[in-house]
């Protein structure tokens, strides 16, 4: 805790709650703090990374930008684990569907993350990692979509570092082995959590299809987001 403030993070200890919501733009951050949280204060502005706390129906809460990629994220959730004593880390965020039967608008809810990355390799592990979610998150994810009539889709994504790949048969390759999404940053999340044996779980919406053609607009992206961050405060 003596690293506080950190050189990515000005909070003091006490001003970050022990759940965070973590959108990878710090203005949504911003957004579902002032649309959700109860007297929301801002704790940090460091690089413009946005992170508040509040209140939600009585409980602390806090939400604070990631960042895009698995550099970025792993950063801010490893400080949050190790330095702020923070326990549960709910990623919200957007992807692309690959998977048949995956539209937009749908909830994914990601059990597991592969990726492209090599950030696993500094574990020195004899062997693959698989990075999962925490199933006690998971679980009241699921039950807290169930009651508020959002469709989910429970499974693989694929965190990848890459977002304009030189190889154009990538996300094929993901698809065949049943991967439902592609998105940038759940892997990470996901081996911070385990190795400082904390809890962490991602949600995504589908934002587009690239297989399809299927796309949101602004607006619908609003919508469909709301819904899911609806049930990360579910969470909390």
């Amino acid at each position: 805790m003596s690293d506080v403030p950190t050189p990515h993070n000005e909070a003091k200890i006490g001003e970050i709650a022990k759940t965070v919501l973590m959108p990878g733009d710090p203005l949504r951050a911003k957004f579902i703090a002032e649309t959700y949280l109860e007297k929301p204060v801002c704790v940090n502005t460091v690089r413009n990374m946005l992170g508040y706390t509040g209140t939600c129906q009585g409980r602390p809460v806090s939400v604070m930008g990631g960042g895009m990629g698995i550099p970025s994220v792993g950063i801010y959730t490893y400080e949050l684990f190790h330095f702020y004593g923070v326990e549960n880390i709910i990623r919200v965020g957007s992807a692309g569907g690959i998977a048949d039967g995956v539209h937009v608008r749908d909830l994914i809810v990601a059990m597991g993350a592969c990726t492209d990355s090599n950030y696993a390799a500094q574990y020195g592990l004899p062997g693959t990692f698989a990075p999962i979610a925490s199933y006690g998150l998971l679980e009241r994810a699921v039950k807290a979509a169930e009651s508020l009539n959002v469709k989910t889709v429970v499974g693989n994504v694929v965190s990848s570092d890459v977002f304009y790949s030189d190889n154009q048969d990538a996300l094929a390759s993901w698809k065949k082995m049943g991967v439902l999404a592609v998105e940038m940053e759940a892997a990470a999340l996901y081996m911070n959590a385990a190795r400082a044996g904390k809890n962490a779980l991602c949600l995504l919406t589908v934002s587009d299809c690239p297989f399809t053609g299927e796309a949101l607009s602004a607006q619908e992206r609003q919508t469909g987001f709301t819904q899911m961050m609806e049930v990360a405060l579910a969470l909390s």
